[in-house]
């Protein structure tokens, strides 16, 4: 393992053996012919991939996907049945918030018992403690037993020790989805600094535009298997459809009870002609042999195709796509998100429609067109993504995605302090003291 590696995992298997019933362990034990009365299950399977040093790399999957055993073994919890595992580092890692912690303890307590399993000594944690109670922000309960404690407590205190032991290597295993929402942000931009500082980051979550937002690459695990190793936003995608596919395997079932009105679309005049920009598919994006989307672009005032936009002005998505064959309850629609894969605005026909899908008659191309007033979002550049879906916002399934499929540079003028600026008017108005009563 060079220095620049930090972590480096190579055909990682972990097994678990199944009994059928309680007693099987003991027949096993006791058999002079060493018979096997359990099945295998392999939580992991062949898993290979490093991590560089002061790289924060995502880890993605659903749920009983693996993730957390592959966590628990590269923090030395569990031990793998196959492969080998190097870790160059001291781990911090936030598996199970609280894990470690006595219950019995007060907050004070629980935070050197931590830091002597973490190796330092207690004048080490003399100094970490006052950062570390300052993050937790928990007031006297910091004095009490934390099996007194609330979620949100726990989730600070527990967030709060593993980011302040300085450690190299620090592992989050959706550890930010407890606590409110100020809490959320602080533990955010904490790992942002962390990252700033060099600190490797094995970061585990469901939420793909945080994975996005603070992963270089991301590791997809599905079912105990390495699905894909890569960019964050290429893997997250991947794994999106996915879910999508997933989805609509279950929504299909219930389409036939689909109940929406329905209209037509206009038909074009015989002499008109489209001349539209083409859009290329993804690997891993939505399909579909009914319906095929062929472009994707927004124009402006004068009916220009356009990439550079500008806040407060008008302008028209259009989503062009191929019907193959007659389809009922149609809805198209765009989402466009920043890099980061934050989703700022969300359109389609449904709810722009007094909540009615089309119907295609017969087969022919469909310009779906969005009018718009571009609101003033933050200057950058933003990627969108169209679709088209068979049935009712609350029930639909997509029949074709494709997922950042194109993007735009959208300037603001003006300071840009939040992604979505609004408007508003000022008043100020000035009272004596004796004037303002707290209730």
């Amino acid at each position: 393992m060079n220095q620049e590696t930090i972590i480096a995992v190579s055909h990682l298997s972990k097994a678990y053996r199944l009994y059928q019933k309680k007693s099987d362990r003991v027949r096993e034990a006791i058999s002079l012919r060493g018979k096997k009365y359990y099945q295998p299950f392999y939580a992991l399977h062949d898993i290979s991939f490093t991590v560089r040093r002061g790289e924060t790399l995502g880890i993605i999957g659903t749920n009983g996907s693996g993730k957390s055993t592959l966590l628990k073994i590269l923090s030395g919890v569990v031990t793998p049945t196959d492969g080998t595992v190097k870790v160059d580092g001291r781990i911090s890692a936030l598996l199970e918030l609280g894990a470690g912690f006595n219950p019995e303890y007060t907050g004070l307590e629980n935070i050197a018992l931590h830091g002597t399993m973490m190796g330092y000594t207690e004048q080490e944690m003399a100094v970490k403690r006052e950062e570390i109670i300052r993050f937790a922000d928990i007031g006297a309960y910091i004095n009490q037993p934390v099996k007194n404690y609330s979620s949100g407590m726990f989730a600070r205190l527990a967030f709060a020790v593993a980011i302040n032991v300085e450690p190299e290597i620090l592992i989050v295993d959706e550890a930010l989805s407890v606590g409110d929402a100020f809490f959320q942000n602080k533990c955010y931009r904490k790992l942002e600094q962390l990252r700033s500082r060099g600190i490797t980051v094995l970061f585990v979550s469901h939420d793909t535009a945080a994975v996005k937002q603070l992963c270089s690459r991301v590791l997809w695990i599905e079912r105990g298997e390495q699905r894909a190793l890569g960019d964050a936003a290429e893997v997250c995608a991947m794994y999106f459809n996915e879910q999508i596919r997933q989805r609509n395997r279950v929504e299909a079932e219930g389409l036939t009870c689909v109940s929406a009105e329905t209209s037509l679309a206009l038909e074009a005049p015989p002499n008109a002609r489209l001349v539209i920009p083409t859009v290329k598919a993804g690997p891993s994006d939505i399909l579909s042999p009914q319906v095929k989307i062929l472009s994707a672009f927004f124009q402006d005032e004068t009916g220009a195709v356009v990439t550079e936009l500008e806040s407060d002005q008008r302008y028209t998505f259009h989503v062009v796509a191929d019907f193959l064959q007659s389809m009922e309850h149609v809805i198209g629609g765009v989402v466009l998100e920043n890099l980061k894969g934050v989703q700022l605005l969300a359109m389609n026909s449904y709810i722009g429609n007094d909540e009615q899908t089309f119907t295609v008659e017969k087969p022919g191309v469909l310009d779906i067109a969005f009018s718009l007033k571009l609101p003033k979002i933050r200057t950058g550049d933003y990627l969108f993504s169209p679709a088209i879906a068979q049935g009712i916002q609350q029930q639909h399934v997509i029949a074709s995605w494709l997922q950042s499929c194109g993007s735009v540079r959208i300037t603001t003028s003006g300071y840009n302090l939040s992604l979505i600026e609004i408007e508003s008017q000022v008043h100020i108005v000035k009272y004596r003291r004796e004037q303002v009563e707290l209730a």
